[in-house]
């Protein structure tokens, strides 16, 4: 079979003219090739089909035009065998990517034709398998063969930037061909055949600043020292040219917008001639901004920062100049407080430098710039200034009504010195003690003075001026009261004295101490003593103990409370003041009952007379109570014990325990239908007197021959379950390791008149099963009974 490529047309119209004698010299040097001749109309056979010699010129590859617009089929190429000998017996099947859709073939004639417009860059292979069959059997007279159908490329795709459009920067003031960005074009035409997809770059705006490659689509700067601070963006459009950029090529184009970035080429500079003039007010707090000012720099960001320092002038220490990060201005402070009447102007020198400096140019001159600044003081019309800001004065407690105290002063700092009048601001002196002179400032009392009261009184002193009362200065001043010895002591606290019946003669009982609201300068000195009408008592006696304490001390021993229960002593206080004062004191004394280590047990009066318990006997009495009460207790405790069993009575079936309810419930939960008679042995009927709940004690092996126990069979059902549980039980019962003893559940049984019968499986021996049990009986006496039952040995079953 050979094929026809449509790469090559004018091939295939000679070939097909050439065929017919290819074909003959074929069919002389091929033996089966006779053999067809021969018999022109005869199929050839299976296995002459399947032996046929494969032809060393079979093309495996065709070739078609993309995107073809004609109106007919395109020609693709001719697939013919040499065993077709043109009478029709021979037909040509195509199959594989694309058949029937996309590519047909002539069953006749063997011509492939593309019925679609066919797109490379969607699928640029099609791959094909062709073969001839007899037409009448259907079955092949040459193998299959496979081949290719290569979609030829046609430039139909314009290159594309894919990562367009770009943003690039390059430093400002660059050196000529400094590279900027580099661009890339796609083409999806195939890049193997032909220039379809061999790209060229140009600038077809951006001229003549920048340049590009053709080839590598780099952009490179076209001129030198481009300035940022004239122009600091550029837009470029760059095309993309296939076909090697010939003409016919198509073409792609896209932006590159490229920035200038700041490089530190300019210097600051200051404006306005270098000469700055500001006007402030006198009256400006301290820390606040005097002016702003800032040299112009074109660079920007980091390359526009800059410091400034103040490098010479008047007033030194007056103002400081710092920099504002934000505006990069120079923010000039006021450090003093200005006063126009001392100085009106000062004249200062300012210096800006940029704080990051690039060597490269250095040429460009020094990267720093000064000005003069002037700062004028404007006069306002400022309150009075008082001479003394804080005045300090005293006055005696015991001054008399009107005494002067001492003076304030004030004055006008402006030119115009106008007169000032005083005041008072009696917020600070709401009980108007004092007074102060309008005109000279004079300040006297208005009142009485009590230093215990108030020791210190803080004025406010207002000055006003009297041209302009709006003119307002304020002024402290502190007067403190001295004192005078105008309070008598008296006791420090209001002592409770406690006398004992046991208290021996010269006993202290009590330490008294003095206090006095007057503070004289050496401090207080006190002196204690008895009262003239009981210095001379028989009970009491007082010490002074010359350190502002006096001790109490008895005279006697032998109190006694029913005689007197409290004792009334007065207490004379003199202080040392010039002139001294005094005051008398009365000190209380109650007689107490105490024990032997002196502790107060009771005080005050005896209401009555009795004879009483001694306090061994009362808690002797209380002992006893105590333990009586311990006593009883323990009684109680045992008749509880003894109330509860320790084990549980022998008597008791825990099984009877079943609770009841009321309850619809239902399944595990429902225990209205629970048969008790269920839980018990069915054995207990019979032999009442055998425990189930516990282990037997001595075993009673049950024996049954087999003679005195009735046939299985022969039983009715109910019957013949209950007997087999029967034996079971008895077994279990006796045997000491099998528990539990008590906890076998029955069921109910079906019967015999149930339409399904039985379901047990018990008599599965009358069957005719192959099963053989008769090895049960080697296991020993406990399987003794499943051998009677499932084993054959004596020839005959239990339940026949």
């Amino acid at each position: 079979m050979g094929w026809c490529c449509s790469g090559v047309c004018r091939a295939v119209t000679l070939l097909a003219l050439l065929l017919p004698l290819w074909e003959r010299g074929c069919r002389a040097l091929n033996p089966s090739s006779g053999d067809l001749e021969k018999s022109p109309h005869s199929d050839p056979g299976p296995w002459e089909v399947l032996h046929r010699h494969k032809r060393s010129w079979v093309w495996n590859q065709f070739f078609v035009l993309e995107e073809y617009t004609g109106n007919e089929p395109l020609y693709v190429g001719k697939l013919h065998s040499d065993v077709d000998k043109g009478d029709g017996k021979v037909k040509y099947v195509l199959s594989g990517e694309g058949a029937t859709s996309i590519f047909t073939i002539d069953e006749n004639t063997g011509d492939i034709h593309a019925t679609k417009r066919l797109d490379r860059e969607a699928q640029a292979y099609y791959t094909l398998q062709a073969q001839a069959v007899d037409r009448l059997t259907n079955l092949p007279v040459e193998p299959k063969s496979e081949f290719v159908v290569k979609v030829q490329d046609i430039n139909d795709n314009e290159p594309k930037f894919l990562d367009g459009p770009y943003l690039a920067g390059v430093p400002e003031m660059s050196p000529l061909g400094t590279m900027v960005v580099q661009v890339a074009a796609t083409d999806a035409d195939d890049p193997t055949y032909g220039n379809s997809a061999r790209v060229v770059y140009s600038i077809i705006h951006g001229q003549p600043y920048f340049s590009v490659e053709p080839k590598t689509g780099i952009i490179r700067t076209a001129l030198p020292n481009m300035d940022r601070e004239t122009r600091d963006q550029y837009v470029l459009v760059i095309q993309a040219k296939d076909m090697v950029g010939q003409m016919g090529g198509l073409s792609g184009t896209t932006s590159v917008t490229v920035t200038l970035t700041d490089v530190n080429d300019n210097p600051p500079r200051f404006t306005h001639s270098k000469n700055y003039q500001y006007t402030v007010l006198e009256s400006l707090p301290v820390q606040s901004v005097v002016a702003r000012i800032k040299a112009a720099d074109a660079d920007i960001g980091s390359n526009a920062e800059m410091d400034y320092r103040i490098m010479d002038g008047d007033g030194p220490g007056m103002f400081n100049i710092t920099t504002d990060e934000d505006t990069q201005e120079g923010v000039i402070i006021l450090l003093k407080p200005l006063d126009f009447e001392t100085k009106g102007s000062f004249s200062l020198r300012i210096e800006a430098t940029n704080r990051n400096i690039d060597s490269n140019f250095l040429s460009a001159g020094p990267f720093s710039d000064t000005a003069s600044v002037k700062v004028t003081v404007e006069d306002v019309n400022e309150p009075p200034v008082f001479s003394t800001p804080l005045s300090k004065m005293v006055v005696s407690e015991d001054a008399k009504v009107g005494t002067s105290i001492g003076r304030v002063s004030a004055h006008d700092p402006d030119t115009s010195n106008s007169a000032i009048r005083y005041s008072i601001d009696r917020n600070t002196d709401l009980e108007r003690f004092f007074n102060v002179d309008a005109l000279s400032g004079v300040i006297s009392t208005a009142k009485p003075l009590d230093r215990e009261a108030n020791s210190v009184h803080n004025l406010t002193i207002f000055a006003i001026e009297s041209q302009d009362p709006a003119q307002i200065g304020k002024g402290i001043t502190l007067i403190t009261v001295l004192d005078i010895n105008d309070n008598a002591p008296v006791f420090a606290i209001d002592y409770e004295t406690l006398l004992c019946e046991n208290a021996m003669p010269g006993q202290v009982i009590q330490t008294i101490s003095a206090v006095d609201k007057d503070e004289p300068p050496s401090g207080h000195r006190f002196y204690f003593a008895l009262a003239a009408p009981v210095a001379g008592n028989l009970n009491f006696t007082l010490r002074d103990n010359k350190d502002n304490t006096a001790s109490i001390l008895t005279k006697r021993g032998g109190f006694r409370r029913r005689e007197q229960p409290v004792y009334r002593l007065p207490v004379l206080i003199v202080d040392s003041g010039s002139p001294a004062l005094s005051s008398t004191n009365t000190l209380s004394v109650r007689v107490c009952d105490c024990d032997s280590d002196g502790v107060a047990l009771s005080c005050g009066a005896v209401a009555y007379t009795a004879t009483g318990l001694s306090t061994g006997a009362l808690l002797a009495i209380l002992g006893c109570i105590l333990t009586l009460l311990v006593m009883v207790l323990l009684i109680v405790t045992m008749r509880r014990r003894k109330k509860e069993p320790l084990i549980l009575e022998e008597e008791r079936d825990i099984r009877e325990n079943i609770v009841r309810y009321d309850d619809e419930g239902g399944g595990e939960e429902d225990t209205e239908a629970f048969d008790m008679v269920t839980l018990r042995n069915l054995n207990v009927i019979r032999d009442p007197k055998v425990r189930r709940d516990v282990t037997p004690d001595t075993p009673t092996f049950f024996h049954y021959p087999s003679a005195s126990r009735p046939a299985y069979k022969s039983l009715p059902d109910n019957v013949v379950f209950r007997e087999f549980i029967w034996d079971r039980l008895k077994d279990a019962d006796v045997d000491p390791s099998a528990p539990p003893y008590d906890s076998l559940q029955t069921y109910a049984f079906e019967g015999s008149g149930s339409v399904a019968e039985s379901l047990s499986s018990l008599e599965s021996l009358s069957t005719d099963s192959e099963q053989n049990y008769d090895y049960l009986s080697n296991w020993g006496p406990r399987f003794k009974k499943l051998a009677d039952l499932y084993g054959n040995s004596d020839g005959t079953s239990v339940f026949s």
